[in-house]
């Protein structure tokens, strides 16, 4: 199993492209099922994630390859639709096909996902809709199986309880090929939702207000293949600003722009740091001290929960206490005692981390409990004297793309060491 090792105290500085979305990605790639013909897929990310994804599209029938940040997608034979636990198991996000699915199938039978390390994500709202488009759900074993009398869904209005970030992609998919029209209301409202709906309107899709409290999509009878550039991630870029702050470096971001990161921005300038438009990019320079900062977590527009581990860790570093508020998953905390490894002085109560900073933080073995956790280590390995070892970087893996590969350009002593070594 790969470990990152690091020996910080080196700022970064320089120019770090950013990566496509790989939250942009997923449902993108599992909503071509929804077309027949050839899709393409360019500014894919490198990422495990992306690659489950690619082998739970050709096990449903179709033909997806993996080329140079390109994903070709092929859809000429007939689907097959069951998502077998034995890769739904190995990333929630395989339950994007099950819109889909049922839009083009009248049938789908979908693992179901169950929770992660970071929290239980239920897909009862995604079903819900499904129910009031017509459709008939059950669960049996561990699977919940969705047939549509007839085969066609039709459109009907949905109230989501809460603006679930899935729930809204699966269920514009389901409605696009759906007969007549479906509302949408309390959807999420991320940039990736309004990539996804400018996705299934370049294959003919009618939606409107995506990026908005409330949806609205009138059902076609067919799409077809597009050839299409994911966005890029706006929590890589996020990750590389805060690694800027922390190691009062000077990053410039390639081809990402402030509006899908304007809560990150807000607070890295509450913090001390100057952030500033640069051609078609975001300059991030970092500075001395550090302001302490507090931060609530919320759905977009509010600060991002796939941020609130990374900010964590810079104000381990602020010349004060700041407290950090986890309003999104129950169970995100859980790099708190790896960076109290470090040195770092994180008290928890309930849903709220004080952060007492500190002058320096300390090179340790830590491990990685999920994605963003293990961005975070690997920022507080850039800061910390001596050496720090990050484990089990799979989880790294999972959400950005040779990660070690673009912070060495830019400074940093760090390596991927090979399980075997």
């Amino acid at each position: 199993m790969d470990s990152i090792e690091i020996v910080g105290g080196n700022r970064l500085v320089g120019t770090v492209p950013i990566s496509g979305a790989k939250n942009a990605a997923l449902p993108i790639l599992a909503a071509a099922l929804l077309a027949d013909g050839e899709h393409v897929f360019r500014n894919v990310p490198n990422l495990r994630d992306v690659h489950t994804m690619t082998r739970l599209l050709e096990r449903l029938g179709a033909q997806a390859e993996y080329t140079d940040g390109q994903v070709r997608v092929n859809l000429s034979r007939a689907i097959e639709p069951t998502a077998p636990y034995d890769l739904v198991k190995q990333m929630r996000a395989s339950v994007l096909v099950l819109g889909p699915l049922v839009a083009r199938c009248g049938r789908a039978v979908v693992s179901l996902p169950g929770g992660c390390a970071i929290g239980a994500r239920p897909i009862d709202q995604h079903l819900k809709g499904l129910s009031a488009m017509g459709a008939d759900v059950e669960l049996h074993h561990g699977y919940v199986e969705v047939t549509v009398p007839g085969g066609r869904l039709r459109g009907s209005d949905i109230a989501l309880d809460f603006p679930t970030h899935t729930g809204t992609e699966n269920l514009m998919c389901a409605a696009v090929l759906a007969k007549g029209r479906t509302t949408l209301t309390n959807c999420a409202r991320e940039p990736e939702i309004e990539e996804l709906a400018r996705v299934l309107n370049k294959m003919g899709g009618r939606i409107e207000g995506a990026g908005t409290s409330v949806i609205s999509i009138e059902g076609v009878d067919s799409l077809h293949p597009i050839d299409h550039a994911i966005i890029p991630d706006r929590i890589e870029a996020g990750t590389f600003m805060v690694a800027a702050a922390a190691t009062a470096g000077d990053l410039l971001l390639e081809g990402i722009g402030f509006e899908p990161l304007e809560a990150v921005i807000a607070k890295l300038r509450e913090a001390g740091a100057t952030v500033e438009r640069e051609g078609d990019g975001i300059r991030v320079v970092g500075s001395r001290p550090i302001r302490p900062t507090d931060v609530i977590t919320q759905p977009h527009p509010g600060f991002p929960t796939d941020m609130q581990a990374q900010f964590m860790m810079l104000m381990c570093l602020a010349k004060g206490t700041s407290r950090i508020t986890e309003t999104v998953f129950e169970n995100r905390f859980m790099h708190v005692s790896e960076l109290n490894r470090m040195g770092a002085k994180i008290q928890v109560n309930g849903r709220t981390a004080t952060v007492k900073g500190v002058d320096r933080l300390e090179g340790a073995e830590v491990m990685a409990t999920d994605l963003r956790a293990s961005a975070s280590l690997v920022v507080a390995g850039l800061v910390a004297e001596g050496t720090t070892y990050v484990r089990r970087v799979y989880h790294l893996d999972r959400g950005y793309e040779h990660i070690e590969e673009k912070l060495i350009p830019l400074g940093a002593n760090i390596e991927r060491v090979s399980g075997n070594a």
